[in-house]
């Protein structure tokens, strides 16, 4: 137990005399302001839930969610997961082991069921490590996502590109982002309610086998997606500093181009380079552009030589802002909302999904697929730029921005995901307290309704 930190008195507030319970799972940036729209909502629906955080995003920057969306307080484990994949894996084995032993000593009454969001790695593990732990499967936030990709025929020809993406056909294909593709695809298996953003998302889960209902229990709604809660929380607030305090050359210029990129598959040498030299054509060419620094693309620019070239160029051009990491998600939609950015340069899938509800600021998606594609050919809200070299990434950002049909069309979206999505979540599992949550197959073909806690002979 000495590796877990449980806030027991928070705990027993939420649980004491209580037949169900919430648990909600977070791990990364992307969980905080998306699973807490869920947390609000039980809050208001005085359904008892606390915050279960395994602690992967723990530093005062990405870790700064939590206390921004006002979700820090309700932490009732942190499970502190450290490390690489096969670290966390192994640590998430084993302390959600522990944890389930001492939920099921300290409150054998009461059913827990944790819900895990997206494509994170603890959506992948938790489900599974829950599952084997406790013989209960999880609810899932924002399940379905799988990824596809348009044909690549006419890449030559940005025009044609452009086109094939918005009317063309799309396939499925899962070999990226690593590991969220996997995560969340396994994630699936240890879940007992998958609450799909749209259509898409639900049919995908069909074809892979995942009942539509079960007992006449509805198991893949669509409700929307949560980050349109998250935007409407933080899309006016009240901050002590602007970004534009911070920095004032963001105001000073517009039509900024802001280039976030930390996926795995996008720091290997051919990508990264075709990433950093596309940007590095477009100051040469005059276009403003703030790069965003993560962890992650720190090492890959001092690994590859570039940091310095940056750093320099940062000096040199006005119209070429090198920063941080933004620390508050309430100046990044300050700035999306400003009318000041023209487009996110992103290999980010929650951005791809911000930017179909911010109609300021278009999405320019540095992969060869995406696993919200809907965006692209449902919404019409963004487009891939795959990094396939520097001039083909600098020559596609460019025709979209001198091109007034094409910016025309990505700013005139429909959009997708819904609101209130966190309360229809809530609704839903409140409504549910009595199923049961792991189901054998004489279950599925309507014999014994009960929802006893499975126990070895």
């Amino acid at each position: 137990m000495s590796s877990l930190s449980l806030y027991e008195e928070r705990i027993a507030r939420v649980l004491e005399g209580e037949p169900f319970a919430i648990a909600v799972v977070t791990a990364t940036k992307p969980d905080f302001y998306k699973q807490a729209p869920l947390v609000s909502a039980a809050d208001e629906m005085d359904v008892p839930c606390f915050v279960l955080h395994t602690g992967q995003h723990y530093d005062d920057v990405l870790g700064h969610g939590l206390a921004e969306y006002d979700i820090e307080s309700q932490v009732g484990v942190d499970m502190q997961i450290r490390g690489g994949l096969s670290q966390k894996t192994a640590d998430l084995m084993t302390r959600t082991k522990s944890l389930a032993e001492f939920l099921e000593e300290e409150y054998p009454d009461t059913t827990i069921l944790p819900i895990v969001h997206g494509d994170t790695h603890a959506a992948g593990v938790f489900p599974q490590a829950w599952a084997f732990a406790t013989n209960q499967f999880v609810a899932h936030n924002e399940a379905g996502l799988r990824g596809m990709m348009p044909s690549f025929d006419n890449l030559d020809d940005p025009e044609v590109f452009v086109t094939d993406q918005f009317d063309g056909e799309w396939t499925l294909n899962r070999a990226e982002p690593f590991p969220e593709q996997y995560d969340t695809f396994v994630g699936s298996a240890a879940s007992v309610y998958h609450f799909a953003p749209i259509e898409l998302n639900r049919q995908h889960l069909l074809n892979e086998g995942y009942p539509a209902k079960s007992n006449a229990i509805e198991r893949i709604p669509v409700v929307g997606n949560s980050i349109v809660d998250a935007i409407e929380m933080k899309r006016d607030s009240d901050l002590d500093e602007s970004i534009f305090d911070i920095y004032p050359v963001l105001e000073k210029r517009d039509d900024w181009i802001r280039v976030d990129i930390h996926r795995r598959a996008n720091l290997h040498p051919k990508r990264f380079s075709a990433i950093v030299e596309g940007v590095l054509g477009l100051v040469r060419d005059g276009y403003n552009v703030n790069f965003v620094e993560l962890t992650a693309t720190r090492q890959a620019l001092e690994n590859y030589g570039y940091r310095e070239h940056l750093l320099e160029l940062s000096e040199e051009h006005e119209n070429f802002l090198f920063t941080g990491l933004w620390k508050k998600h309430a100046h990044v939609y300050e700035f999306l909302t400003s009318g000041q950015c023209f487009a996110e340069f992103t290999d980010s899938g929650s951005m791809q999904e911000e930017l179909n509800v911010i109609d300021e600021t278009l999405c320019l998606t540095a992969r060869f697929n995406t696993d919200r594609p809907e965006t692209v050919m449902n919404a019409e809200s963004n487009l891939l730029v795959p990094p396939v070299s520097g001039e083909k990434v600098r020559e596609m950002i460019e025709y979209v921005y001198e091109t007034d049909a094409v910016r025309h069309r990505l700013q005139s979206n429909q959009n997708l995901y819904g609101r209130n999505v966190g309360k229809r979540i809530i609704e839903f599992l409140n409504n549910r307290q009595d199923d049961r949550v792991f189901e054998w197959a004489h279950n599925r073909a309507g014999f014994e309704s009960s929802n006893q806690k499975f126990e070895y002979l």
